[in-house]
């Protein structure tokens, strides 16, 4: 394999491995801009996997899996707008809850389902759905014509919700109603705004998108149980971070899912890279790879630890995040 090979399938893998991060990232985004704060996304994530995978293998269809994946995450967004909202649980809690809650329910599944466990290529018709889609034209660039627009279904759709949610968010009366919650509910709420409709509608619509990502990580990795690894594997926790990195921005999400990924990626190509380029990267072959397998977490803790300490008046956090809205005591 020549070294022009090497980095376009590279930068292929950044893509394909690591879009899940820009679905947990856009979902917790949405959720965020209504004032809640969901720490669990890892599970949510794993319960779309499972339930986007088994169901879609069941029905042979990527829509359907698709539909299922959004579903069960969904119903894991009521269950927190449920406590949090409804309760007035804590949210913290209520987020690390449903993470334990979520991955304890991949693994009870799985290990219950055991030699019945489907498998994706017995699938015929959804084995065929999740086939590379080659956008005609552009697929034909060298190098990142094979990189960025030679995919399956599940890869544009992230980039495309996105970009939407970027839009909505931004250019539309109730996505700017929404940040308007996030900001202060109280006064939101003055000018008649339906507090408590607007956070649940967003936190499901946030948490079924997180449950899409989990199906395109179950996807991605064929669809087999190993029975000690979780399909998800801290993507959950890094999409967090990430909603940091992106500045609750969608858009910029796209390039914090990039860079994340692209350190990612490393631990699988980084010692083909040295391979292909001996004189400039070279190097790479030294590193450990459970160096390369830690770098994205490194990165995050990072990420967590600048956010802390500095000072941007342009930080698109919302100023009621976490907090609890009581209308009584408006």
């Amino acid at each position: 394999m020549d070294a022009l090979n090497i980095v376009t399938l590279f930068l292929f893998y950044v893509v394909v491995y690591n879009i899940a991060l820009l679905y947990g990232t856009v979902g917790e985004i949405i959720t965020e801009k209504s004032g809640s704060l969901n720490l669990g996304v890892e599970g949510i994530m794993a319960i779309g996997a499972m339930g986007g995978y088994l169901i879609g293998c069941r029905a042979d269809s990527l829509l359907v899996g698709i539909l299922a994946a959004f579903i069960c995450g969904g119903l894991c967004g009521l269950l927190f707008a449920f406590l949090t909202i409804s309760l007035q649980a804590n949210q913290n809690v209520t987020g690390l809850t449903l993470t334990t809650f979520g991955l304890g329910l991949y693994f009870f599944i799985g290990k219950g389902l055991g030699n019945k466990w489907p498998a994706l290529r017995d699938s015929l018709s959804l084995s065929k759905q999740v086939e590379e889609i080659e956008i005609p034209l552009l697929s034909e660039i060298p190098v990142l014509g094979k990189a960025l627009f030679s995919h399956n279904l599940l890869v544009y759709l992230g980039i495309v919700i996105a970009i939407v949610a970027y839009f909505y968010l931004n250019k539309t009366a109730p996505g700017l109603k929404l940040k308007a919650i996030g900001e202060n509910p109280a006064a939101s709420d003055a000018v008649g705004i339906n507090i408590n409709l607007y956070k649940y509608i967003h936190i499901i619509i946030g948490a079924g998108i997180m449950g899409i990502g989990g199906y395109q990580m179950g996807i991605n990795l064929g669809g087999s149980f190993e029975g000690s690894n979780c399909w998800i594997n801290g993507y959950g926790w890094i999409a967090i971070a990430l909603v940091i990195f992106a500045n609750w921005n969608p858009a910029k999400a796209l390039l914090g899912t990039f860079v994340f990924g692209f350190f990612n990626t490393l631990k699988v190509y980084g010692a083909a890279l040295a391979l292909a380029f001996p004189k400039a990267l070279g190097w790479l072959a030294d590193i450990p790879a459970q160096l390369f397998q830690a770098l994205p977490f490194i990165i995050t803790a990072i990420v967590l630890v600048l956010n802390s300490i500095r000072k941007n008046k342009n930080n698109g956090q919302p100023a009621a995040i976490g907090i609890g809205y009581y209308r009584e005591e408006r």
